[in-house]
């Protein structure tokens, strides 16, 4: 059957790739996935969880379109140390949920096919056992690769990472014998960023945050102080391709001044 808007969506979508490609794109995005349980209540879902699996499935969608467009470092913000003070039955579920997805990822033929390197960040030490072992799992299956880089923030909250990134620093530099009066006449920005969780890896050139809420929660508070921000209302599990172009076009639209 003929369906005009979606002929029309069709028509833009491409339009908006053929802008898009034509400029020059960010090398690591990062994304704040926000609003899955609003998004199963709008829905009129019975179980609110619902809509945290429809985000993990479009995790995986866009996912496929960065890769279209060679973006190959993407930050996921999926869980904050505050989200760990939920509900306990909440929380629990929500926990299984990501366990089985992370389980699942160590094994995929699609990730190993791809190449895709999974790393956690965060204070993996306050989740529980069995989700530390299955995202243990995932990260050594494919420790190797270097194609694509997906960073999960989970249990992360931004100024816990500066806290650790100063102290691993500290320690690291008495433990080669400086005096702490000299390690704290040496401290740089630099410095610290070199202990960082994604220390490796540039800072993310641009921000998305589903949901309509304009604000990072912490989100990756030291890497982003150059970046750009995109906040969209769509909630996640309803984030769309164009959604993510607009973005990239509105970042290719930006002039970028670094500390002005």
């Amino acid at each position: 059957m003929f369906d005009p808007i979606s002929l029309l969506y069709r028509f833009y979508e491409c339009r908006l790739l053929r802008e898009v490609e034509r400029g020059v794109l960010p090398r690591h995005i990062g994304l704040i996935l926000d609003g899955n349980r609003r998004y199963a209540l709008e829905l009129g879902l019975a179980d609110p969880l619902e809509g945290h699996r429809l985000g993990v499935d479009k995790l995986e969608q866009v996912l496929d379109w960065l890769e279209e467009l060679h973006i190959w470092i993407i930050t996921i913000y999926v869980l904050s140390t505050e989200n760990l003070s939920r509900p306990h039955g909440e929380l629990t579920r929500l926990l299984n949920l990501m366990e089985s997805k992370m389980r699942a990822v160590a094994v995929d033929p699609k990730i190993h096919e791809k190449g895709v390197r999974i790393r956690a960040v965060g204070q993996l030490e306050l989740l529980p056992a069995s989700l530390q072992e299955a995202i243990d799992r995932a990260q050594e299956a494919t420790h190797t690769y270097n194609n694509f880089f997906l960073n999960i923030a989970v249990g992360y909250g931004g100024r816990q990472e500066i806290a650790d990134a100063v102290r691993l620093l500290l320690r690291d530099r008495v433990r080669r014998g400086a005096a702490l009066e000299q390690v704290a006449e040496e401290i740089t920005p630099e410095e610290i960023g070199k202990y960082l969780y994604t220390y490796d890896l540039p800072d993310p050139d641009l921000i998305i945050r589903t949901s309509g809420e304009v604000r990072l929660s912490g989100f990756l508070l030291w890497q982003s102080a150059y970046s750009e921000f995109y906040f969209c209302d769509a909630y996640w599990p309803a984030f769309r391709k164009i959604d993510m172009l607009r973005a990239i076009r509105s970042y290719q639209q930006r002039k970028r001044r670094f500390g002005t």
